[in-house]
This record gives structure tokens, sequence and C-alpha cells, in this order.
């Protein structure tokens, strides 16, 4: 599941729910509060998601990826991705995570929210490619990727094709902003070939905690990690 929390700033609690009804597994977060307040905030949303948060937060430009019981946190990374003054800093957040066992192999899962110039969005998403999308550089020697977050742009803008070029889109093109009436698909999850979509249980969010608990709404997909019956799916 991929959403951008809008710093907080909204309906918190409603904002909870909608993670709590779609139940992910793993959690990649946008938006996030920064600096000092993300220490005692990210904590505590995570809680009220029933999910982990494994700190970490510098350099990671306001992502974070959270993670739920029912999978193994194999290891964390982060990095910043270079911005032009005074603009806001960016950066990436990952997860490596598997399933309990030796069953299936682990994926990395990367939180990443681009920004709003296009030039600077191609040269992240390139970035971030080359770190865990090229064969061998993944930090946890997990072949399998998956890339989700804020792109800032629909599938017509470069940094949505550079990842194309690498990823495949298993979100689907649904608009996610404003959460209000949505337009515009800018959350998207990518993810490498061997991750399989299966059809997950069917999940009921409210409406109204949609538009009060962000102004981006979340995306999600069921993706099988290989080795498990479907009830350990992540």
């Amino acid at each position: 599941m991929s959403y951008n929390v809008h710093d907080l700033r909204d309906d918190r609690v409603a904002a909870a729910r909608v993670v709590r009804s779609v139940a992910p597994d793993v959690l990649c977060l946008q938006e996030v509060p920064r600096r000092h307040t993300t220490e005692v905030r990210l904590p505590r949303f995570a809680r009220a998601c029933g999910m982990a948060w494994g700190r970490g937060r510098l350099g990671t430009g306001g992502t974070a990826v959270l993670v739920g019981s029912r999978v193994v946190l194999v290891g964390r990374s982060r990095g910043r991705l270079p911005v032009r003054f005074p603009d806001r800093t960016r950066g990436y957040a990952a997860a490596t995570v598997g399933l309990p066992g030796a069953a299936g192999r682990p994926v990395t899962v990367v939180s990443v929210h681009l920004g709003l110039r296009a030039e600077e969005r191609v040269r992240h998403t390139s970035a971030v490619l080359a770190r865990y999308a090229s064969e061998g550089t993944s930090p946890s020697s997990a072949s399998d990727v998956v890339i989700a977050g804020d792109l800032n742009e629909g599938n017509d803008g470069r940094a949505f094709a550079t990842l194309a070029a690498r990823l495949r889109l298993v979100s689907g093109d649904a608009a996610t902003f404003p959460a209000c009436d949505p337009t515009a698909a800018l959350d998207v999850v990518f993810a490498s070939g061997d991750l399989t979509v299966v059809g997950g249980p069917p999940i009921q969010v409210d409406a109204d905690d949609l538009i009060r608990g962000s102004d981006h709404r979340p995306v999600w997909v069921d993706l099988d990690l290989g080795g498990r019956p479907e009830a350990d799916q992540a």
C-alpha cells in the first residue's frame, strides 16, 4: 500500500482507519512529518495503523516504510535525492521483507516522493532504479523490488516512463488526487517481473475517511512473494 499522508495535517484518525481497512503488510508513506516531530508523530501513527516503523528518518525526504506482523523485516535502507535550493528535500526509504520461514524470496519495497520539476523527477527515478532495480545492486541480495509512491506526474510523464521501462505498473490507473474528487493518477505501485499480482480479499474503505484523512487517496495491490499458500501472501 502507498499513501501520501499530507504531513499528517488532516484527520490522522481517519487516515489510520483507511490503513486499517486495507490492512497492508507493507505501507509506503510519503509526506510524513519531518525533522524532530517525526520521532514522536510517526511512531504514534504507525501504532494507530497496527504497524511498526523502524525509525531512521534522516535523508528520507519525508518518506517512510511501515511493516506489519505477517512479514519479517530483513533490512532497511534510505537515501537523499539532491534538489535545488530552497526546494523541499527529497529522498527515499526502503524495507526488505520476507515471509516467515524459508519459503519465498525477500523483496525490497521502496517509498518515493518525486519533486515538482520534470527533469529532477527523471534524475531521481534513475537514481532509485540504479540502486534497487539493477542486477546485483540490492543491498539485501533480493532480486525482487517494489517501488511505490507519489510521482507528481501521470502516465504521460518521463519519470513514469523511466519506471515502466524497468518495472511494470501493478496498481492500475485510478486517479488519486485530490482526494475529494480525484482527477490525477499520481500515486502508483511498480514491481519487478517475478512478482505476481493476485486477487486479494474484498476491501471497503469509508469514503468520508478517504476525504478527511489526506489530500491524496492511497493505492494498494496484493503480490505473491512465492512459496506460500494464498493465506500467507503479502
